[in-house]
């Protein structure tokens, strides 16, 4: 079944099947030539009996998610930019290496070309991930929309229908676009508070980020999804310490 086969079937659990699956079953018909969603399902069996320790979601689907949502961002704007898809190709290769990147490349660029529904795909998703894998789901499409220099209204739309669909608060969605818009009151609203906020609320608020955003709620993922959390939660350190700063704490 070759590479392809291996890396989609050994790394996927809950996204072989439901919505999702029936996305990637076509898209593997009609762009991956002698793959079917078969094959990926016993590839999948195969390299489950070989663990010895089992989680409920994989590495693949969290990276899959990914694949599929950012579909949904890329085409908000009515076309694909070629610096978005960049964004994508380069993210997965600093998250993933270069093979792994290339397998996930090649069935991204057959699920652009697949109408899906951000609604059935995210009920699916919220099903499996936790809340923290689910944030770090929106940081990365905010990356994606600000890759091509800003973050257009239609893009901060879908992601805004994508975050309510898998449960984010707006406080949250607040938070994690404020790291991506440059504005003069950021710090605050990446912290989720009010710049009238005293000092004790300001701590408070940071301690509850660091406990929300820490990079080992992501553990079951795998390092290198550690990582990437690892960028969003050194943000919500800047923005204390900005604040700090600001105020002489």
């Amino acid at each position: 079944m070759g590479k392809f086969a291996k890396w989609l079937g050994a790394g996927a659990g809950f996204t072989l099947g439901g919505p999702i699956g029936a996305v990637i079953g076509f898209v593997v018909g009609s762009f991956i030539d002698g793959v079917s969603l078969e094959d990926l399902k016993e590839e999948e069996k195969e390299y489950k009996s070989q663990r010895k320790k089992k989680s409920y979601v994989e590495s693949g689907d969290f990276e899959i998610s990914l694949l599929i949502l950012a579909s949904i961002v890329i085409k908000a704007d009515g076309h694909v930019d070629k610096r978005e898809l960049d964004y994508v190709r380069e993210y997965f290769v600093n998250l993933y290496g270069k093979e792994r990147a290339n397998n996930a490349f090649k069935l991204f660029k057959g699920i652009v070309n697949r109408k899906v529904s951000s609604r059935q795909v995210c009920m699916q998703i919220r099903q499996y991930m936790s809340h923290a894998s689910r944030l770090q789901l929106i940081h990365f499409l905010f990356g994606i929309a600000k890759s091509d220099g800003s973050i257009k209204l239609k893009e901060e739309a879908v992601i805004a229908k994508i975050a309510h669909y898998l449960y984010i608060s707006e406080r949250d969605f607040n938070s994690i676009k404020a790291m991506f818009v440059a504005k003069s009151k950021n710090a605050y609203e990446i912290l989720e508070i009010s710049k009238n906020a005293n000092d004790t609320e300001v701590k408070k608020a940071y301690r509850k980020m660091v406990k929300k955003y820490h990079p080992d709620k992501l553990i079951g993922l795998g390092e290198e999804h550690i990582q990437g959390g690892k960028q969003k939660f050194q943000q919500i350190q800047k923005a204390y310490e900005e604040i700090r700063r600001e105020r002489g704490i």
